[in-house]
This record gives structure tokens, C-alpha cells and sequence, in this order.
């Protein structure tokens, strides 16, 4: 850390440079998705695809970027603070060797059982023939995807520690240009597109892992694997992680839950539900998880030196900044729902039917977005004090609470995919809203909070924002029609001029009408 910066600026400013990777990151994911439903279109090809690299996917976020860092970046700091680099190095490599060794007995036992790998996170697959074998194969060519990229979350969580954030937020570029690559050069030149795409998302992972190394020398950090059950913080990390596989996840249960249920729906719905969930990760992913990446060191740091005034202004600060960032991002999100969707994926088998059909999960997901993003803020604050029972029994909550909103809204109600995006909204809305008040309870947040001017200002210049556009633009279905009929160059070029215009008329009213500056959010 600078010495002439405070903490809370300090964490302000590596947001910024997490975002700005993220961001990059997140910019190529929306061409990899381009890509692959250009390919594919929302057919059973590409719900298999969306579905199946979702299951190593959640598996990572459990055990590696859930679960997995929130455990270990706490208990690493402390080391890191309180013991000798003989010692610190001796429980990296301890646990190295115990991950590696896991995760290799986890996916062979995965690949054995693929079927009832398939049974359990998608249903709706394994009782059609032709999708369950499908299915089976994709899932075995891709699952070794979750031991590698699990090696990589843990080198990232060992350089987030040490405050090197840029290089993990921007790995995930190498996974959407090998795809990107795979979906256009290669995948459809061979008679089962599907099947090469799926090695593409293991190369990827090779190549991710492979990119780790240097930076781990560089720091005197690259792990020597070893099986070391007697390193005596191992126990400690242990205590930790079983509760927090849970804790640590809960957007991820609520993926899960709504993924098992999308493979039930009518063939297009996991594709419509992974195209607005991606559009949601957008904002979610360059500022609320940079701010949560960022934080989480931050407040473990404060919790180890006791330093309880510095831990609320770091939490406090970054709340306020997630929420000047939620309000116009849900306000923009659900206004240019559909042409957003249609500049970027209407196009070869993406019909204008997915388009629209796509846009109505996202309307519905844009609702809990506030919350998505406070719950990468708010679940630091405890694991950075290693307190996992508590976000725990809130995960436990959240998972039966969006299963039964879930089948109300998708089935009995009938509003199908979209019935599943409103069921996850709520679902983390009452998350969110848990967590606050157990943070209020422990003096670690203040209902104040929710007054501050940043908050109304967010507020305020996102209705003005809304208004003006609409009424310059006035999106309606005689606007929409016509965006339809403009080239996709022309599509892109237009909602980007709209994005573009809208940020900075956001930016300008909330600067120079409400007086919001960057040292609102760190001093």
C-alpha cells in the first residue's frame, strides 16, 4: 500500500483497476456469447452447452472463488501478519497439495458418474435420449475445466492477499478468447460443433493455469504441492470452508436452482435465462465483485489489527459505492432491456422470438440486481472476521425460499423462464436484507447508511437520466421495429451511443447537480 494513502482510497483506487480488467474481461465474454449463439442460436445445442459448463462452473465458485477464497484470504492475511515466510510458505504448499489432491479424486469420480452428474443439475436433459448422451460427453470433456480453473482461484486469492489484483481480474480474457477462437475458426468446420467447443473450454483452463506461475515467483509464493494434514493452521482453514461452501455461494445456489429448473421448461429456456444472467453480470461483475475482490483483503487486514473504525468506513464506503453503480445500472438495464440484447445477439440462429423472450428474464433479474451486487459487499464483512455460520444459515434460507418462488412463478403462475428470474430476485433481496441487519446489529453498518447523499443522488439523477431518454429516444415497439431492420454494425454503434450517453449524463448530473465526487466513496 502507498504510504501517503489511507485505506479506504487505497481500496477505492484497486476497484478502479479491477473494474477496468473486469471490464475488459466482461467485454470479451459478451463476444464469446455472440459467438457461440451465432453458432448455435437458442437451440438444444446451445442449452446444452450454457447448462453443462455451468455444473464445473458452480463447482469453482464454490470451492475455489466462493467457499474456497473467502476462507483463505482471511486466514492468509493473519499468517501473512502474525508468522515467519518459512511458515506462511509451508501452508500455502500444505494446502496446495491438498487441493490438488481433492479436486483430482472429486472430477474422477464426477467423470465416472456423469450420468447422474447429469441427473442431478439438469433433469430435463437426462429423461430425452438424444440429450443425455449429448450431454454425458459434453460434460466429461469439460469437467476437468473445474480443477484447473480451481488451481487458478487459488493462485488468484495468494496474489489478492499480497494486493495483485489486476492479473486474476484479468485471466478470464485467455477463457473468452480460446472460445471466441473455437467458435468461429474451428467448431464449425467439424461435424460436431458442440463437441469442439468443449475442448476449447479445456484448453482454456490449461492456459489460465498456465499464466499463474510467473506471477506467484514473483512474489515468492509458487506453491510446491504437498500433503501436509499436520500444518497446524490447516484445521483452522477446514473449520472454516464447510460452512462457508454454502455461505459463499449463495448467488451460485440460486443459479443452480434455477438452472435444474430451466432444463424442464420449453427448449430455448437455459439459453434465454444464461443471455440475461450474462447481461446481469455485467455490471455485477466489473464494479460490485472488483469492490468485493478488493475489500475482502481490506477487512480481513483491519479485523487482524483489531481496527474496528477503519473495518466500518472500508464496508461503509464500499456499500455507497455499490449502490451509486446499482441504481442507474438497473434503471438503464430495464429500459434498454430488449435493444440491448438484440444489437448484441440478434443474429445467425438468434431469432428476434429469443430476443424478446430473453429480455423478460432480464427485466425480471434487473429488479434484484441492487442486491446481487450488495451481497458482494455485505458476505466479506463476515468472512473477513471469519464468521461463516452466519452467511451460512442465510444460504440455507435463500436456497428453499427460490426453490419454492421458483416453481410458484415458473410453473404454477406459468411465466416460465422469466417466473425464474423473479424467484432469484426475491430470493436475494431477502438475502441482502438479512445480512444488513445483522451487520446493523453488531454496530458494523448504520440504517444512516441508506440516507447518505450518494444514495439520493443515485437516485434522483437515474430518474432524470431515465426521462430524458425517453424523452429523446422514446423506445416503443414502432422504435423497435425499425432497430430490428438496421444492420448489426449499426445496432452496436447506436446502443453504444446510448450507454456511452447515458453514463456521462449520469455522471454530470450527479457531479455537478448533487456534488458526488470520487472522495465521497473513501474519506
Amino acid at each position: 500500500m502507498s504510504a501517503n494513502k489511507e485505506p479506504s482510497e487505497q481500496n477505492f483506487l484497486s476497484s478502479i483497476k479491477v473494474s477496468f480488467w473486469t471490464f475488459s474481461s466482461r467485454i470479451f465474454g459478451l463476444l464469446r456469447d455472440i459467438s457461440t449463439t451465432n453458432l448455435f442460436g437458442a437451440s438444444l445445442y446451445h442449452d446444452i452447452f450454457v447448462v453443462v459448463l455451468r455444473i464445473p462452473n458452480l463447482f469453482r465458485r464454490f470451492f475455489a472463488e466462493g467457499a474456497f477464497n473467502q476462507a483463505f484470504v482471511p486466514i492468509l492475511s493473519d499468517i501473512e501478519k502474525t508468522k515467519d515466510p518459512i511458515q506462511v510458505k509451508d501452508f500455502i504448499d500444505s494446502l496446495a497439495g491438498i487441493l490438488i489432491s481433492t479436486l483430482f479424486v472429486f472430477t474422477i469420480i464426477c467423470l465416472l458418474f456423469a450420468p447422474f452428474v447429469i441427473f442431478i443439475f439438469a433433469p430435463g436433459f437426462y429423461f430425452d435420449s438424444e440429450k443425455q448422451d449429448l450431454a454425458v460427453n459434453v460434460l466429461r470433456i469439460m469437467f476437468p475445466y473445474l480443477a484447473l480453473i480451481s488451481l487458478v482461484a487459488f493462485a488468484a486469492g495468494i496474489q489478492n492477499t499480497h494486493s495483485r489484483f489486476s492479473l486474476p481480474a484479468a485471466t478470464p480474457i485467455i477463457f473468452n478468447l480460446t472460445l471466441i477462437i473455437f467458435a468461429l475458426l474451428i467448431a464449425p468446420r467439424m461435424s460436431t460443433p458442440l463437441i469442439s467447443l468443449s475442448w476449447g473450454v479445456f484448453l482454456a483452463g490449461v492456459l489460465q493455469l498456465i499464466i499463474q506461475f510467473a506471477p506467484l515467483k514473483a512474489i515468492d509464493r509458487l506453491p510446491v504441492p504437498k500433503v501436509n494434514l499436520n500444518n497446524s493452521d490447516i484445521p483452522r482453514f477446514f473449520k472454516l470452508i464447510v460452512p462457508a461452501v454454502l455461505a459463499g455461494g449463495v448467488t451460485q445456489i440460486n443459479l443452480l436452482i434455477d438452472t435444474i429448473f430451466a432444463s424442464l421448461l420449453e427448449t430455448g429456456s437455459p439459453t434465454w435465462l444464461y443471455i440475461s444472467d450474462r447481461l446481469i453480470q455485467f455490471p455485477l461483475g466489473i464494479f460490485a465483485i472488483a469492490i468485493g475482490t478488493v475489500l475482502l483483503p481490506s477487512l480481513s487486514r483491519s479485523a487482524a489489527n483489531k481496527n474496528n473504525s477503519q473495518f466500518k468506513a472500508s464496508l461503509d464506503n464500499s456499500f455507497r459505492l455499490v449502490i451509486f453503480i446499482a441504481i442507474p445500472s438497473l434503471i438503464g438495464l430495464i429500459y434498454f432491456a430488449e435493444p440491448i440484447i438484440a444489437s448484441l445477439f440478434y443474429r445467425g440462429e438468434f431469432s428476434e422470438f429469443d430476443v424478446i423472450k430473453s429480455s423478460y428474464s432480464l427485466v425480471f433479474f434487473c429488479y434484484g440486481l441492487p442486491f446481487f451486487m450488495l451481497m458482494k459487499v455485505l458476505t466479506p464483512a463476515f468472512f473477513s472476521r471469519q464468521d461463516t455460520k452466519t452467511p451460512f444459515y442465510v444460504a440455507i434460507f435463500s436456497l428453499f425460499l427460490n426453490a419454492i418462488l421458483n416453481y410458484i412463478f415458473a410453473f404454477k403462475l406459468g411465466y416460465g423462464h422469466a417466473g425464474l428470474a423473479i424467484g432469484s430476485s426475491l430470493a436475494v433481496l431477502a438475502s441482502s436484507c438479512i445480512l444488513f441487519f445483522v451487520l446493523m446489529k453488531q454496530n458494523l453498518l448504520s440504517l444512516s447508511i441508506i440516507f447518505h447523499k450518494t444514495n439520493f443522488a443515485a437516485i434522483f439523477s437515474s430518474l432524470i437520466m431515465f426521462f430524458a431518454f425517453d424523452y429523446f429516444v422514446g423506445i416503443d415497439s414502432e422504435w423497435m421495429s425499425k432497430f430490428y431492420e438496421y444492420s448489426g454494425l449499426v445496432r452496436i454503434s447506436l446502443v453504444t451511443v446510448i450507454v456511452i450517453l447515458s453514463c456521462l449524463f449520469y455522471f454530470f448530473i450527479s457531479k455537478w447537480v448533487f456534488r458526488v465526487s470520487n472522495k465521497d466513496f473513501y474519506l
